[in-house]
């Protein structure tokens, strides 16, 4: 499979408003929970995914069991999911992802399944793996 290009990661990260931190940490030394507090100050919307936090606050913002409880409760679009969960895990959380109909499927820095990769295209959402969604932001708008 052919990776992301800059351009389109670009496009991704400018069009993108509602981003979904699938894993999300109340722990704030924990590099979900850093990603989730930068995106949320820069403008974005964060939607956190625990179940085992489903229904405690982080960030300010109530955390859900699931994609489709999120966007149910929410009634939001999703843009990108960001997926903080283990290679393995990634087919189930695509296939959440495309039953919301979300936009995209973000696998954080390290993160590639390539079956789950081509689950998420073959039902029209853009793909990016092995990225941070803060490194790629920070480097798009010259940040350091």
């Amino acid at each position: 499979m052919e990776p992301q290009s800059t351009a389109e990661i670009d496009q991704l990260i400018q069009q993108a408003r509602t981003i979904a931190i699938v894993g999300l940490s109340n722990k704030a030394e924990r590099d979900s929970y850093k990603v989730a507090m930068y995106l949320m100050e820069h403008g974005y919307q964060v939607v956190g995914i625990n179940p085992l936090l489903a229904g405690t606050e982080i960030l300010g913002q109530t955390c859900y069991a699931s994609l489709k409880e999120a966007v149910e409760t929410t009634g939001l679009k999703l843009d990108i999911v960001d997926c903080f969960r283990k290679t393995e895990e990634i087919p189930a959380i695509v296939e959440a992802a495309v039953a919301i109909g979300a936009g995209a499927i973000w696998m954080q820095l390290d993160i590639v399944n390539e079956d789950a990769a081509k689950s998420a295209r073959d039902a029209g959402m853009k793909v990016v793996m092995d990225r941070c969604t803060k490194i790629e932001h920070k480097r798009l708008h010259g940040i350091s």
